[in-house]
């Protein structure tokens, strides 16, 4: 189906698993749980639109609904503890040109939310796009069901999660609006990238290394080979590196390239880390 084809593609920006460069040295490149979305029989869903999400709205969301695509969960009061907020509500094009209407998990609708949602969160959080890159803050989207798409629902809704660790959502705060350069939300490693031990963590949780810089990479076709993305990283890493360092003849860096699911989920760029 196309919308687990799409839930894939932001799983892999979600979770942000990719290949890594060992670490170079100098001189030596976006609950408690509430119920399961799709746990819910399709048969229990009434044949009407149902409620309209609302901006500001918050859910305690758990790692696999962020990556539900289709469904609604319940809002709670945003004093709960919450993994997401609502931060944008729009309205999906779902009749083609020839009159034909379009599924809500279809491709064309997710190119929409996808469009819709990831530029308008670099405003929401307050940051440029360029640092979002180094942020845990990822954009999830959500359409109504197809029983109700089919009764007139035509919403798609826009929420704001952060990965705390691998499959784990960070609780939010009561408001995320302005929120993306909280030093919690920062994007920091476990281990060195490339070893063994690295998992991505957000910088409020016990880490020994973090993303210092992205460096953008060329080419929309396929993803570059890894020789041609060290090459054109390196000088940057280096740099950032020694910017940074205590030590501008003594220190060291690490490099990451995208992996094949990332670049096709639209991640141009690789990540230049460093020691913590």
């Amino acid at each position: 189906m196309r919308g687990l084809r799409a839930a894939a593609l932001l799983l892999a920006a979600l979770a942000l698993a990719g290949c890594t460069s060992p670490p170079t040295a100098d001189a030596p490149d976006p609950a408690p749980a509430s119920p399961s979305l799709a746990s819910t029989p399709s048969e229990t869903v009434p044949p009407e639109p149902g409620p309209k999400p609302k901006v500001g709205e918050c859910h305690a969301l758990t790692f696999a609904q962020a990556v539900a695509v289709v469904g609604r969960t319940e809002p709670i009061a945003c004093g709960r503890k919450h993994t997401a907020q609502t931060y944008f509500v729009g309205r999906l094009d779902l009749e083609t040109k020839a009159g034909f209407s379009r599924r809500v998990d279809s491709q064309a609708a997710q190119r929409q939310m996808r469009r819709a949602c990831t530029t308008r969160l670099p405003r929401h959080l307050g940051v440029p796009p360029r640092e979002l890159r180094l942020s845990m803050a990822q954009a999830v989207w959500f359409t109504p069901s197809p029983k109700r798409a089919e009764a007139g629902a035509d919403w798609f809704r826009c929420d704001v999660v952060a990965v705390a660790a691998p499959r784990q959502l960070l609780a939010l705060p009561r408001r995320t609006k302005g929120w993306g350069d909280a030093p919690a939300v920062a994007m920091c490693a476990t281990a060195a990238p490339g070893t063994k031990a690295f998992e991505r963590v957000s910088c409020g949780a016990r880490h020994t290394w973090r993303a210092s810089s992205t460096v953008d990479l060329p080419g929309k076709g396929r993803l570059p080979k890894q020789a041609d993305i060290a090459d054109r990283m390196e000088s940057t890493c280096r740099d950032a590196a020694r910017a940074q360092a205590d030590d501008p003849l003594d220190f060291t860096w690490s490099q990451e390239s995208p992996t094949e699911e990332q670049w096709e989920a639209g991640q141009r760029y690789g990540i230049c880390w460093v020691p913590a």
